[in-house]
């Protein structure tokens, strides 16, 4: 799917909306000209975020022309081709140009894409963060797949809270810095969340996005669209354990402050392999810093 057929697709999506058309009827319609229906149903979600504002159908930038990756399910690659976040290093660069610093590539691996940066943020910034964040931790949830709802779930068991976008100035100066680093707008991303992993906390393997066939799926994807990437910052290091881990890929990320963690998922299946996790902490606290990307506008 080039340009011209995303802003062409996406265009008639939001007339159709904004006319009162079902879900369901636009579903079957596009599933009736040849869509796939995980395609369908991500395309539908994202214009359902865009419907107040046609004027913003066209494919995000932040200045930059963004990167693109073929819709590939159980090794079964799509014509289709969609926009993805993600940074510009495909000419080997050892440091990216975020605006008010240089933040250096310390690993890549490009398919799936996975990318590890070295100080992404200050130690001040770090702590700012935390301390900012501590008065309002809570047990952090997870999203129920049957309703959509967050509900606490013993697979995750750290603590968090959730800053709104533009909140403070750092939370603006971190949000300006990931859409420069990733070329991928503000307004795409989900509100920074901050979690804290205290000795056994840890969160089991698990995917990102959300499951299109779940029934819960539906208001999940009407706030944006799906989830297509990850952006992990770590703010304070343990003594031991932590890490996060990939293990379909065989990875393991120790959680040096400072540094973040960015993988795409440009299709919502296994096949993306994006499975991962965080090993349980051995000693000492854990801080992360987590900005889920959007296929569309978040609200």
């Amino acid at each position: 799917m080039n340009e011209i057929q995303y802003r062409n697709i996406t265009v008639w999506l939001v007339e159709q909306i904004s006319a009162g058309q079902p879900t369901q009827v636009l579903l079957q319609a596009m599933c009736d000209r040849g869509w796939r229906r995980d395609v369908a149903m991500g395309l539908i979600a994202q214009a359902m975020g865009e419907r107040t504002d046609p004027g913003a159908v066209a494919m995000p930038t932040t200045g930059a022309s963004p990167q693109t990756e073929v819709i590939t399910i159980n090794g079964d690659a799509s014509a289709a081709v969609k926009p993805m976040p993600a940074p510009a290093i495909d000419d080997g660069v050892l440091y990216l140009d975020v605006g008010d610093r240089r933040v250096p590539v310390l690993m890549h691996l490009p398919r799936p894409r996975v990318v590890l940066f070295g100080d992404f943020l200050s130690k001040q910034e770090c702590d700012r963060l935390v301390e900012t964040a501590r008065p309002r931790m809570q047990r952090s949830m997870t999203a129920d797949p049957r309703t959509g709802e967050t509900m606490v779930d013993t697979v995750r068991t750290s603590r968090g809270m959730f800053f709104h976008r533009d909140e403070t100035p750092l939370v603006r100066t971190i949000e300006a810095r990931i859409a420069k680093l990733l070329q991928w707008p503000v307004s795409h991303g989900e509100h920074l969340q901050v979690l804290h992993y205290r000795p056994g906390d840890r969160y089991e393997p698990h995917y990102d996005y959300f499951d299109p066939t779940q029934p819960g799926a539906a208001p999940l994807l009407a706030r944006g669209g799906q989830r297509v990437a990850t952006f992990l910052m770590y703010l304070r290091e343990p003594e031991r354990g932590g890490d996060t881990t990939f293990p379909d890929l065989g990875l393991s990320f120790a959680p040096k402050r400072g540094s973040a963690l960015f993988f795409s998922y440009p299709e919502p299946d296994p096949s993306s392999k994006s499975l991962h996790g965080g090993a349980p902490v051995q000693a000492g606290e854990k801080w992360v810093a987590t900005k889920w990307l959007r296929e569309g506008v978040f609200e």
